[in-house]
């Protein structure tokens, strides 16, 4: 983490602290502070305080009580930001922030392929070539989502690899509530997810996950898993603009996009940790099915052999969904499409 970005983490820490009732004194952190604590001069310490400002953050100066971050209009969304949020091990280090990329999984596994440690996170505030479902162009305006790529260099069986979009699914809805939360429960609560790993907010579709896998010889090189999530109010093509939406747009409320990339990676390394105790879903089934929008409700399985119904029963410890027939026999739903009761319009 750079200078700037950790002088950030504790001007926001002192912030947060008064905000949670402590003394309005304790908001400041003291030039001569930050000088031994970097072991840098006042003037380091100035220049940094100073690009920190260029960048749009409001910082008051106070003569014998030091600096302190003012609450801002504008958001700044780069590189120090979220590494002044992370609260990470291992995951989003190292972190590469861009103002514009071809695409992040394309440059996640060049990374990767040049010697990148497990772990690394690609960020960009706009895509020229970002990808969907299917080969599909993915629509990546500037300043208003979120586009980040997880890389991972697991040693385990390329079996389990599919599994990892759920988890990186219960990351992103966990990460969401997260955020939400910190102005609103009610808001928090309308976070889901539709089986397998659409994100929905108040039945609206705000994200999008593609996984991919590079092998060698029977192994797994690397895997990467590209997350796309609409956090402004946006123009949606209208192939999608009845089941598409922003978070911003389904909540009524601003939220960070920084902050959001932090929670979701701070969910993702808990839970991926979990996942590589069994290499399957058993030990995170129960935070799955608390999110799952389908959870004991009808679904209907459009199955190549023939569309039918039945009441979804959670997940299996492979991710798959159980489907209860009318009958009580249980399928396990490994692909295809599932449709919700009350979901995209499935009524």
């Amino acid at each position: 983490m750079s200078m700037k970005a950790k002088i950030l983490e504790l001007l926001r820490e002192k912030k947060d602290r008064v905000a949670a009732g402590a003394p309005e004194s304790e908001a400041y952190v003291s030039g001569q502070e930050l000088c031994e604590q970097f072991g840098v001069s006042r003037t380091a310490i100035w220049k940094a305080i100073g690009q920190l400002k260029k960048e749009g953050y409001v910082i008051e100066a106070v003569q014998n009580r030091g600096y302190r971050l003012l609450d801002q209009t504008e958001e700044v969304y780069n590189q120090a930001d979220i590494q002044s949020r992370l609260k990470t091990k291992w995951v989003a280090h190292p972190l590469l922030f861009f103002d514009s990329i071809d695409s992040t999984n394309i440059r996640a596994k060049l990374e990767a392929e040049q010697g990148a440690e497990s772990g690394l996170l690609v960020v960009s505030d706009m895509q020229s070539a970002g990808r969907g479902r299917r080969g599909r162009g993915w629509e990546s305006p500037a300043g208003i989502n979120i586009y980040y790529t997880l890389m991972l260099k697991p040693d385990f069986s390329s079996d389990c690899a599919p599994m990892l979009t759920l988890v990186m699914a219960l990351a992103v809805a966990k990460g969401i509530r997260q955020t939400l939360r910190r102005d609103s429960e009610e808001a928090a609560a309308k976070v889901g997810i539709k089986w397998p790993n659409d994100i929905v907010v108040d039945g609206k579709k705000v994200c999008g996950i593609l996984t991919e896998m590079s092998m060698e010889q029977g192994y797994i090189q690397h895997i990467v898993i590209g997350v796309g999530i609409n956090v402004r109010k946006q123009e949606f093509p209208e192939e999608i603009r009845d089941r598409a939406a922003a978070i911003d747009e389904q909540c009524g409320f601003r939220i960070s996009r920084s902050q959001l990339i932090a929670d979701i990676m701070e969910a993702f390394e808990e839970d991926y940790e979990i996942f590589l105790q069994t290499h399957d879903l058993k030990g995170l089934r129960a935070s799955y099915a608390e999110l799952l929008v389908n959870q004991d409700r009808e679904v209907c399985v459009l199955d190549p052999k023939g569309e039918y119904r039945g009441i979804a029963r959670g997940i299996n410890d492979q991710g798959e969904l159980l489907v209860e027939r009318p009958d009580g026999t249980v399928e396990e739903v490994y692909a295809g499409e599932v449709s919700v009761r009350g979901i995209y319009g499935y009524v």
